[in-house]
């Protein structure tokens, strides 16, 4: 069992980046479009290497089709 964090994604920004906002909870900007999974492909992929995983260890747990994400690392 691996390292659960609470995510807020924010689709279509400008730039990509991770912002910790608290313990395991983080904000994350993502280029891509909330549409046909595309940012929740980015997601992982911020994620993956934010905390320097492979991307195959980043799992959404709930909140597929939400902002407000539940995110398993590891």
């Amino acid at each position: 069992m691996g390292l659960k964090i609470a995510v807020t994604v924010k689709p279509n920004a400008k730039k990509a980046q991770v912002v910790e906002l608290a313990e395991k909870q983080y904000r994350v900007a993502v280029r891509e479009a909330a549409q046909d999974g595309k940012a929740n492909r980015a997601l992982v992929d911020i994620l993956a290497d934010h905390f320097g995983v492979a991307k195959s260890t980043v799992k959404i747990i709930r909140g597929h089709s939400a902002r407000h994400k539940l995110i398993e690392i590891g």
